[in-house]
């Protein structure tokens, strides 16, 4: 029996000041439109099921505005606690401990030592400090963590070269490329040892050639390193390259879930169909 690492039940999640008559509302059957017109809520997420087993990749994937980050940022408690209002459960399952904590209601210094420990998480801008260097940057979770500079010198040099960045830790992030750029990003994701990696399209602003190549990192790392990784697209080729699993989302929604080859040979929907139907399937995946 494979390890959960995340147990998603009747997820909702609104954004507005009146979330209560929006959850009346989804109990009542009425959709995202109807409750944004009658009440100005925006159901982000509705009723998403899903579990994320541990050291797989796990892909979100759908068009703007399908609910895909909003999702990725409810297990961490970036939405759901300060931002929007959640009903349901979002458990995660440390993998160490094997300790069940409910993301959506323990206390803020629990949610702080998950992120800080447990659960890592990669944005779509790279969020590079531009006066600190590369080493400076990748360094500074553990900075926060009280690590000692010694110990920190060392846990960074790992992951530079981890991430062939060693010979450019001295150079600021002007001075590097957009895909050395993601890769302090990875670095500084990876220094903190986190079990899960929440990737929000981390390669979507990249040339082709640098998303290929690092999508391809991202492969190899994961050999060597067994994270559990939630990654968010919504590149339909991209999720296929990379996902162990892939969730397909639309209109807050999730139509589907499944490997590669059951989305593709038995779509569930018109939708999951139209993201499979013109891709041309590698013979691997369906190995």
């Amino acid at each position: 029996m494979k390890n959960e690492c995340f147990n998603i039940q009747n997820l909702d999640l609104v954004f507005g000041k009146k979330p209560k008559k929006a959850f009346e509302a989804l109990d009542k059957g009425m959709n995202r439109d109807e409750i944004h017109q009658e009440w100005n809520q925006i159901v982000a997420v509705q009723n998403a099921n899903f579990r994320v087993y541990q050291g797989e990749i796990f892909v979100i994937m759908g068009l703007s505005g399908s609910g895909k980050s909003s999702l990725l940022r409810c297990l961490n408690g970036m939405n759901g606690r300060s931002h929007g209002n959640i009903r349901g459960q979002i458990l995660f399952i440390d993998p160490l401990t094997e300790q069940f904590v409910d993301i959506s209601h323990c206390n803020n210094d629990l949610i702080m030592k998950i992120r800080k420990h447990k659960i890592s998480m990669v944005f779509q801008q790279f969020g590079l400090m531009p006066w600190r260097t590369v080493e400076e940057n990748v360094g500074y979770p553990l900075e926060i963590q009280k690590i000692s500079p010694s110990e920190i010198k060392k846990q960074v040099a790992e992951k530079l070269i981890l991430v062939g960045l060693s010979e450019w830790k001295d150079k600021f992030p002007h001075e590097l490329s957009g895909g050395m750029q993601q890769r302090v990003g990875l670095a500084r994701a990876f220094v903190t040892d986190a079990d899960v990696l929440l990737m929000d399209e981390p390669f979507s602003a990249l040339d082709p050639l640098h998303r290929k190549h690092l999508q391809e990192e991202i492969l190899q790392l994961q050999i060597h390193l067994k994270k559990t990784i939630v990654f968010v697209t919504h590149d339909f080729s991209e999720a296929l390259k990379i996902g162990t699993r892939i969730a397909i989302m639309e209109a807050g929604k999730i139509l589907q879930i499944g490997v590669p080859k059951d989305l593709i040979d038995n779509p569930a929907c018109e939708i999951v169909k139209h993201f499979t139907s013109e891709v041309q399937i590698a013979n691997s995946i369906y190995s």
